[in-house]
């Protein structure tokens, strides 16, 4: 092989390289998505499963509730969801920053979080 042919192969795997790196981010920032979606759906669940509690001052301020108001409002139940969120807070972060890594092992931890039961 001459020199100018290593160029041109090298080139091109640097090329695929650099190319294949926002896929991968995409694929975390995709999953953060599904993960949301899960977490948004245990909030809603347990948001009612301990019967009514007086209305918050933001609620009589008519301020739409958050995944993380909601998960506020249910004390010690839903301490579980909120650490879930600060989880996936890293995870959306390490994503922006392309840490696949760091994003991957947040969303484990959002996971694991998402299937413990409150105490």
């Amino acid at each position: 092989m001459t020199s100018n042919s290593l160029i041109r192969i090298s080139a091109a795997t640097i090329f695929l390289l650099q190319a294949a790196s926002p896929a991968r981010a995409a694929s975390c920032e995709d999953s953060v998505g599904r993960v949301q979606a899960q977490l948004d759906a245990a909030i809603e669940k347990n948001a009612g499963a301990h019967g009514w509690s007086p209305e918050s001052l933001d609620a009589l301020r008519g301020h739409q509730p958050t995944p993380r108001s909601l998960a506020q409002a249910e004390g010690a139940s839903g301490v579980h969801l909120r650490l879930a969120l600060d989880a996936l807070d890293r995870a959306r972060a390490a994503s922006r920053s392309s840490d696949i890594a760091t994003c991957r092992r947040e969303l484990s931890e959002a996971k694991r979080l998402l299937r413990k039961r409150p105490q």
